[in-house]
């Protein structure tokens, strides 16, 4: 027969794409007999499936002999004569399947026996368990619905390479079965966290992914052209700005799933599109917003994975106990031992970076100096989870200062293993404040060549009246990542970018 077999000696890549090519034109011609003979399976619209492979495995006791319908793609073949056994596998798992001469007539078997792996067949049978204890279906009709034209990776030297595997997630999911569960859980994990802000009150919407102007904020956008106006427009890069003129028109509680773009590098947790959850309460401030984010992932992990400590890339993650807090001074004096405190200005701060052998600008003030101590010396020490808060307004532009302190703002980021995993603000809703914190972002980014302009219209609105709110950003991809020990955020996308092949 021509299916493929499996074997254990090594191709060579040319090798394997000779192979591939010459299946290819064996497989066309296949189809050519099928279409001249009347029976193109392409042709077939529907199939009738009364059962899931999972569901006839976990209902065996009661499905046994009976009769079911069952339909999936080819998997393996083990050739016996007159009677076969092939492995199909549908959305839920792998089935057995015995197919025999005596069952299926000696037309069908015929024409049975050209067909090949990767091939996706429609099956009508009776549950039994065979001799060696397999529960399977003993095949009474057999049917082509879709003919596979191109063969599927060998098991010696198949879907292995992660390049090819990101880039053609259809074959990684057929290769690499186990694959999906990753994205099983990452749907169960966002429809958690929506039911967990639901549940509190928060109402989900959507805002525009399309915006007329480039903000000031740091990452750089993607740039469409609308034709129709004959303006360029920009792909969002946040969802911020827009809930919260949400919140000024009254909804107490929003939340949007956004995909966001940021036209920047990539690396194991940085793809130019990922998805963020914001959420923004009026009337609470950055501590509720970290009772939040605390309360949810520890209720997300147990109701995902049945417990609040988890494995992430070699350290165990105990979501469940309570989170260690600290501001940023506190931090950096702890793991870079210089005490934001002592510095008598901006000279001597920078002074102390020197000391540090931290580069910073010959104009960075105080609060930058306490920003790139924190960055060298204290993210790779937080491996619990851990929220750092009350941020320099340097690098704060939409939080709220601290009134006791205003060279502060009332900011977290909260990080695990390392790496951080989201943001939140006591919200700015001075609107004076904001337009100028506004315009510095705007003209700094004007200064590196950039389109940037201030957002009348959100100032407008900040005019009308920001309640007291409290907002957070999180990245669910982040969070998958690290509910299913994933290395790196294309394992958890379905599709990341990448650059086209040659």
């Amino acid at each position: 027969m021509s299916n493929i077999e499996e074997n254990n000696v090594e191709l060579t890549e040319e090798e394997v794409q000779q192979n591939i090519s010459e299946q290819h034109q064996i497989r066309l011609d296949k189809l050519a007999e099928l279409k001249a003979n009347g029976k193109n399976p392409y042709e077939i619209t529907k199939f009738p499936v009364t059962h899931l492979a999972k569901a006839i495995r976990e209902d065996f006791e009661a499905l046994e002999n009976q009769t079911v319908s069952i339909a999936g793609r080819i998997t393996s073949w083990r050739d016996m004569g007159k009677a076969n056994f092939i492995d199909i596998r549908d959305g839920s798992d792998r089935m057995q399947v015995y197919v025999r001469i005596d069952d299926i007539g000696e037309e069908t078997f015929k024409e049975f026996k050209k067909w090949d792996l990767g091939d996706i067949v429609g099956v009508t049978g009776f549950v039994f368990r065979t001799k060696r204890g397999e529960i399977s279906v003993h095949c009474k009709e057999i049917t082509l619905l879709s003919k596979s034209l191109l063969p599927l990776p060998e098991k010696w030297h198949g879907l292995k390479d992660k390049e090819e595997r990101y880039r053609k997630r259809y074959l990684d999911l057929i290769a690499n079965p186990e694959v999906k569960d990753t994205f099983v859980t990452r749907s169960r994990i966002l429809r958690e966290i929506r039911n967990y802000l639901d549940n509190l009150g928060y109402i989900e919407v959507d805002t525009p992914v399309l915006h007329t102007l480039e903000i000031g904020a740091a990452a750089r956008p993607f740039v469409t052209h609308h034709n129709a106006l004959d303006i360029d427009m920009y792909l969002r890069i946040e969802t911020e700005l827009y809930l919260k003129r949400l919140i000024v028109g009254g909804f107490d509680r929003v939340y949007e799933v956004g995909r966001i773009f940021r036209n920047e590098g990539m690396d194991a947790t940085h793809n130019p599109e990922f998805t963020s959850i914001e959420m923004y309460q009026a009337y609470t401030d950055y501590y509720g917003m970290m009772d939040l984010i605390e309360n949810m992932y520890r209720t997300v992990a147990m109701n995902v994975c049945g417990t609040d400590t988890v494995p992430y890339r070699g350290n165990m993650i105990e979501i469940g106990k309570p989170w260690a807090r600290m501001t940023m001074i506190d931090a950096v004096k702890k793991y870079a031992d210089a005490d934001y405190r002592e510095w008598a200005d901006d000279e001597a701060a920078r002074a102390v970076a020197k000391e540090k052998h931290v580069e910073v600008d010959s104009t960075a003030t105080k609060g930058d100096v306490l920003i790139a101590l924190f960055e060298e010396f204290v993210e790779e020490k937080l491996i619990q989870p851990t929220i750092i808060y009350d941020y320099p307004v340097e690098n704060s532009p939409l939080a709220k200062r601290k009134p006791s302190e205003p060279a502060f703002t009332e900011r977290f980021e909260y990080f695990i293993n390392a790496t951080e995993f989201g943001n939140a603000f006591s919200e700015l809703n001075d609107p004076i404040d904001q337009r100028e914190r506004f315009t510095k972002q705007v003209a700094a980014k004007r200064a590196a060549g950039f389109n940037a302009e201030v957002d009348e219209d959100f100032i407008t609105a900040l005019e009308y009246g920001l309640p007291p709110t409290g907002g957070l950003g999180m990245g669910l991809d982040r969070f998958v990542m690290l509910l299913t020990d994933s290395d790196s955020i294309r394992d958890v996308l379905l599709f990341p970018t990448m650059k086209p092949e040659k």
